[in-house]
């Protein structure tokens, strides 16, 4: 595919706060518009010191450079691990705020940030790009690459985008809406620009490109929808295609892409699944062995996830680690997870690599937790298998084998005959967000989830282009987590042993990437709006300081003029966040704005105030008062958990990304028929169902919604003073309860 060169002005902005508060008040109950300024006009560089890079030596040599964080996972093995240690265990107690700095948006923020020369590059939700000097917070670029609205109605998981690679004077994003664009660091210009999707599919780009010898790698998500996957290079000067690698056969009447595909064709057997797509999509995870030459890639779920649908085998290369030559995409090795995969059990979770002492000898090894719940060591030159472990609780599969390297299956866990309910959830028991590793420690600290979910075949399911196409019912499955405990908590794991080291549990589902310092820490921020440092060996909460909304993204470390910094974007989202239950109250005040913190020794600077017009919790919720009808209210909360659940949250809570339902204006209502059937907010990311949905069903979605507004306004009403109740007439003698 031919890269499209582009040299464009970028545009100055204006009165982004106030057109944020009239939209959000305008449009309380539908998804929100892209909400970024307009690009501003560039710093002028001109008299600055600074030289390109990094180069294709620096970023093999990264961990040697302990002021800067280069690439994605710090250094080619992913490992986030920074050998910075002037905040210690001893000293964190001084750490404090050194700046913030506001990204303009009210959307999930999932980047991690990068530092060269003295400038801070992050990506933000509708994948915007800035550039920050990483010592003041000062924004001296902002690259805004309007995506138009209509691609965050085919996103998985939110419009979020995990980062940007850095390399020779270039920033490379990916785009939500699948392009691929080169940026001149110093301007923020664009320079190239390709599209690595068929825009008429439903492919969203999320994840973070990578740099290895002169090639950007990028890969994309939409397996849920139908779509094919594959993960592609491209020629870093000119934005040329080099290579690309399908992930699943195609159709089997015709030649297939690589030799890698014909071998795999045979594991798809009885089915049409090149119809629907098939999954495997490489929508995340990355790492490179410079001394191997090889690239890792995970892939994801089948698509549909019911086999009855794509056809039975082991479906390769589904839910898959896979070793490529960087060069050519050629297929080394691959391991596969989950055979046959049925569960949204991705294998696109974090990789890192290190060298471990395994058996009396030191082996180089590949690590890996993916969704489906057991944490994999592989031998990262051969694809070994060399051991797996449940980290949380399994009840899909005994164990693994380590003979054969396959899960030994349940009974029944493919729900072919009768729906079942199971661990871990479809969310994962680790989803994208990135673990670290501790050379000291030799310990892996993983943000993990621990949830029920109901798997079984969707009795009404009918492919429809543009939605999503599990093929698994979806009411069931959002019904088992509310009957179910669940779990949110980070937890220290040694691979060596195979074991749960220590945890900490977390009050909020949803939280943030880790981080792992030479100074004996850990950090990781949590969804309830906090940043925390704990000891490494021992999981003790050292320091903590506030956000100022939830944070998912993972923190990094850098150092410049001699002072050592701790950063991380704030704003929750992603599919946990939206359907994570009712929002925090620090993402309530604050309305979820996306903001930028540092934090140093001595820093000075404070959170600022939230903003009134951005505050949910300000908003009044006033009673409509309707007759509800309860045949009515539950028709309404099947067709809402179907078509509308998996962004505006399991019971129309959205978890503070999205417009609460529960919350919207009353004109939001009696506009439904033109919101789901006229698309009138396709433009803001709200989808048509035009041909799905008619206004009978949508009339039973508005008894729903009222039904969960006057649930919340329950909640909310005053309940009388335990103190002003009368006293009982027999004391019994017994304690009382608080």
């Amino acid at each position: 595919m031919t890269g499209l060169s582009i040299r464009t002005q970028v545009k100055t902005s204006r009165g982004f706060s106030t057109l944020v508060a009239l939209i959000g008040l305008a449009f309380a109950g539908c998804e929100a518009t892209p909400d970024v300024e307009e690009s501003a006009a560039p710093v002028s560089q001109a008299e600055s010191s600074r030289e390109p890079g990094p180069s294709d030596d620096a970023l093999r040599q990264a961990d040697a450079n302990r002021e800067e964080w280069l690439s994605y996972g710090r250094t080619d093995s992913e490992q986030r691990f920074s050998p910075l240690e002037q905040i210690d265990e001893s000293s964190v107690t001084g750490l404090a705020l050194a700046w913030t700095t506001p990204t303009g948006t009210t959307r999930g923020m999932e980047a991690t940030p990068l530092v060269h020369d003295g400038v801070m590059y992050v990506s933000g939700s509708w994948s915007i790009v800035l550039a920050l000097d990483a010592r003041s917070g000062k924004e001296l670029w902002r690259f805004d690459p309007k995506v138009s609205g209509r691609a965050g109605a085919h996103a998985c998981c939110d419009v979020v985008n995990r980062g940007v690679a850095l390399y020779e004077g270039r920033v490379y994003v990916g785009t939500l809406d699948g392009r691929l664009i080169a940026l001149d660091a110093m301007t923020g210009a664009p320079v190239w620009e390709t599209q690595t999707t068929d825009p008429k599919q439903d492919y969203s780009i999320t994840g973070a490109p990578r740099v290895v010898k002169g090639k950007v790698i990028i890969g994309n998500g939409g397996a849920d929808l139908g779509l094919r996957g594959y993960v592609s290079a491209y020629d870093a000067e000119t934005g040329e295609q080099v290579w690309r690698f399908y992930t699943v056969p195609g159709d089997p009447a015709k030649p297939q892409e690589s030799k890698a595909l014909e071998r795999a064709l045979p594991t798809w057997q009885r089915g049409e699944w090149w119809k629907f797509g098939g999954g495997g999509t490489v929508w995340d995870s990355m790492a490179y062995d410079p001394a191997l030459d090889l690239l890792y890639v995970g892939t994801g779920n089948g698509g549909p996830w019911t086999q009855s649908l794509r056809g039975s085998g082991d479906n390769l290369y589904i839910a898959s680690i896979l070793a490529l030559r960087p060069e050519t995409g050629e297929l080394v090795w691959h391991y596969q997870t989950t055979p046959g995969e049925v569960w949204d059990y991705t294998a696109t979770q974090h990789i890192l690599l290190a060298d471990l002492e395994l058996g009396g000898r030191l082996r180089q090894v590949l690590m890996q937790a993916p969704k489906n719940g057991f944490f994999y060591v592989l031998d990262r030159a051969t694809g070994e298998l060399l051991s797996a472990k449940n980290y949380v609780p399994v009840t899909w599969a005994s164990h693994v084998a380590l003979a054969t390297g396959r899960p030994v299956e349940i009974p029944n866990a493919r729900y072919a005959d009768e729906p079942v309910v199971l661990r871990p959830s479809a969310a994962g028991g680790h989803n994208w967000h990135p673990m670290s590793f501790h050379p000291k420690t030799g310990l892996v600290y993983l943000p993990i989830f621990d949830a029920p979910f109901g798997y079984g075949v969707d009795p009404e399911f009918v492919h429809r282009p543009g939605l999503f196409n599990t093929g698994a019912d979806p009411v069931g499955g959002t019904d088992s987590l509310a009957d179910g405990h669940t779990v949110g908590a980070l937890i220290a794991w040694d691979p060596r042993d195979a074991r749960e080291v220590w945890r900490v549990e977390h009050t909020h589902l949803a939280n943030g990437g880790t981080l792992s310092t030479a100074g004996g820490l850990v950090f990781q921020g949590t969804g309830g709006g906090r940043m925390r440092a704990y000891r490494a060996t021992d999981g003790t909460v050292l320091w903590e300081a506030p956000t100022g909304t939830g944070v998912i993204a993972p923190p990094i470390s850098y150092a410049i003029g001699g002072e050592q910094y701790v950063a991380v974007v704030a704003g929750i989202g992603g599919g946990m966040g939206m359907a994570s239950g009712d929002p925090p109250a620090a993402v309530l005040a604050s309305g979820n704005a996306g903001r930028v913190l540092a934090w140093k020794l001595g820093g000075t600077a404070r959170l600022p105030e939230p903003d009134p017009a951005l505050s949910v919790a300000a908003r009044p919720v006033a009673p409509i008062d309707e007759t509800l009808d309860s045949g009515r209210v539950e028709a309404g909360r099947r067709v809402y958990t179907r078509f509308c659940g998996h962004c505006h949250g399991p019971h129309a809570i959205s978890g503070g990304v999205v417009p609460d339902l529960r919350r919207s204006a009353p004109a939001i209502y009696e506009a439904l028929p033109a919101i789901a059937l006229e698309g009138s907010l396709l433009a803001r990311g709200m989808p048509s169902f035009d041909g799905v949905l008619d206004e009978a069903k949508l009339a039973d979605v508005r008894q729903y919604l009222l039904s969960r507004r006057a649930s919340l306004l329950a909640e909310k009403a005053p309940r009388p003073d335990p103190a002003l109740a009368p006293m009982p007439s027999v004391n019994t003698g017994e304690g009382g309860s608080d």
